[in-house]
């Protein structure tokens, strides 16, 4: 059966991941793959792998995680910010590949029609731990306990004064282009980030989630008419259920993480036709 399949946090840096990558395959020449970023640090990786997968499904749509936000000392290609996320959109688009700036596809198979709506929010440090009042205070707190994001050393906002400021020129793009969507016409939401704070809370250093995440997309999943919503970024796959809203977390991860499963790795989760479990 034809399927809307879904994968994120490749992380191809990794021998072992990149292989899988590699033997990824659809199932039907038609199944379309939702890429919900962290695919590599590396432009190049970025390139090779979207190549790839764009060559074996009818459609590929992805969406940028932090990873490829990274201006990493180790990638030729220096460009940072706004720039960088720029030059990464035109090389998806040479390969046939959909990117938030795209016009949002709608997938007219089964449990369709659905409009499939690649976003790309950042965070803006608000998935704070309770008592913690401000941004400042929660970033002090990560780095007393010695859990910070690599994204403070390789995440750069420009031109934005600061990633905050990207999140909310994202957050206001996105919203009027989701308000701009055929009345009553169903959605799946792909972004890296969680769009609600809950997922976050099974993280053993709460610390981290300000990095993951914005309180202004707290109920988007209700506003937009989400059917599913995909993410990654927690390298914590599962499935959850917020205000009826099927939420996919759909993360390959890194090995040391995926080799302790007894599921075997590399299988994109289906996110339509839907499962019949319910909430």
């Amino acid at each position: 059966m034809t399927s809307l399949l879904a994968i994120s946090d490749l992380h191809i840096g990794y021998q072992e991941n990149r292989r899988i990558v590699e033997e990824l395959r659809p199932v039907s020449a038609s199944d379309w793959l939702l890429v919900a970023g962290d695919v590599s640090e590396k432009v190049s990786d970025v390139e090779w792998a979207l190549g790839l997968l764009s060559e074996r499904f009818a459609k590929v749509v992805w969406v940028p995680g932090n990873h490829e936000l990274w201006t990493h000392p180790s990638d030729p290609v220096q460009l940072r910010g706004e720039e960088r996320y720029r030059h990464l959109v035109k090389i998806c688009g040479d390969l046939g590949v959909t990117t938030p700036e795209d016009p949002y596809p709608v997938w007219d198979g089964p449990g369709g029609p659905v409009t499939v709506a690649p976003l790309f929010v950042l965070y803006d440090y608000t998935f704070r731990v309770p008592g913690v009042a401000t941004a400042e205070e929660a970033l002090a707190l990560a780095y007393d306990k010695g859990v910070v994001c690599t994204d403070e050393v390789f995440l750069h906002p420009d031109p934005h004064p600061s990633r905050p400021a990207w999140c909310s020129a994202r957050v206001a793009e996105t919203e009027r282009r989701l308000a701009a969507c055929p009345p009553g016409m169903p959605t799946v939401l792909v972004n890296h980030y969680p769009l609600v704070r809950e997922p976050t809370l099974v993280m053993h250093h709460q610390e981290f989630a300000i990095w993951c995440g914005t309180e202004q997309t707290a109920d988007w999943h209700v506003r937009f008419n989400a059917q599913a919503v995909v993410y990654g970024h927690l390298h914590i796959p599962r499935t959850t259920w917020h205000d009826g809203v099927r939420f996919e977390e759909v993360s390959l991860g890194y090995p040391r993480e995926w080799r302790p499963r007894s599921t075997p790795p590399g299988r994109p989760r289906v996110i339509l036709p839907a499962p019949r479990a319910v909430p």
